[in-house]
């Protein structure tokens, strides 16, 4: 069973402002420091749910991703905050939160300067995993990589997943439709040959992985309001089954994520199979 540590927030660091969500380092009782996304920014819990699901998926397959935790935000934390709107965001997030480890150190991707610090290997499984989980948060002007001790980081996955926001309209169809955002992905350039990557990764989320990873999402991320006024589920199960359907047509042979990611690394390599790595 896959269990996520859960620690309880203790003190407000610093807020990071860089993004609209507002997430803030923040020290955690016997767990250190982490950044936490807060259930009361943003597009709220469901934007969590895809933190902790795409995090997790890319952990499973060898992905860096920084150390995932569940932050317990209790009633009285942050009263001392004299920010109205951090003490309004934290009002509105008592109760688990997302919290990811602080690196340290750590400094935003630069494509210019740190293509070198991602193989071409590393940069088609990224770029996979973001076709696959529609990752719209992957691009020149807002990498969501981080450098740490000369390695690239994954981190900021809450924008993926974005079907959930609308779940009458999902059905196996939609599922199934090319990641056409997928072109202006800040690694396709570096990629190396992505079906490939498509022989590497897709056979290891299979139906029991899958099961594991949306098990360990808490029940009121999975299914924010479960059986209350505009519920898209009656119970946290059904909106795990409606995941799992979801993921299991997408990975379902063939993919078409995957041709159009092909299809984008050619065009944006200038030929069929042109640009670096494409031969490897």
């Amino acid at each position: 069973m896959l269990t996520l540590p859960t620690h309880v927030a203790t003190r407000y660091v610093v807020p990071l402002r860089e993004g609209g969500s507002l997430p803030a380092v923040v020290e955690t009782e016997a767990g250190g420091l982490y950044v936490v996304k807060l259930r009361g920014a943003g597009q709220g819990a469901r934007a969590l749910a895809a933190e902790l699901i795409v995090g997790l998926l890319a952990t499973h397959l060898g992905l860096p991703v920084p150390e995932l935790a569940l932050i317990d935000v209790d009633p009285a934390f942050g009263r001392t905050e004299g920010d109205p709107e951090i003490q309004d965001l934290l009002r509105a997030s008592h109760g688990l939160n997302v919290g990811l480890r602080f690196l340290d150190g750590a400094f935003n991707y630069d494509p210019l300067a740190g293509a070198a610090l991602v193989s071409p290997a590393l940069a088609a499984d990224i770029v996979w995993l973001d076709a696959l989980v529609s990752n719209v948060d992957r691009t020149p002007r807002n990498p969501n990589l981080l450098i740490w001790h000369r390695g690239v980081w994954l981190i900021d996955h809450g924008a993926a997943l974005y079907f959930h926001h609308h779940w009458p309209a999902v059905d196996d169809a939609t599922a199934r439709r090319p990641f056409t955002h997928i072109e202006d992905h800040v690694l396709l350039p570096l990629a190396s040959d992505l079906r490939a990557a498509d022989a590497r990764l897709a056979g290891r989320l299979d139906a029991d992985v899958i099961e594991a990873i949306l098990a360990a999402v808490p029940d009121d991320l999975v299914a924010p309001g479960a059986g209350g006024p505009g519920a898209a589920f009656d119970t946290p199960a059904a909106a795990r089954a409606a995941y799992a359907r979801y993921l299991a047509a997408r990975l379902a042979a063939p993919r078409a994520f995957v041709e159009e990611a092909v299809a984008s690394r050619a065009k944006r390599a200038g030929g069929p199979g042109g640009g670096r790595g494409a031969a490897r």
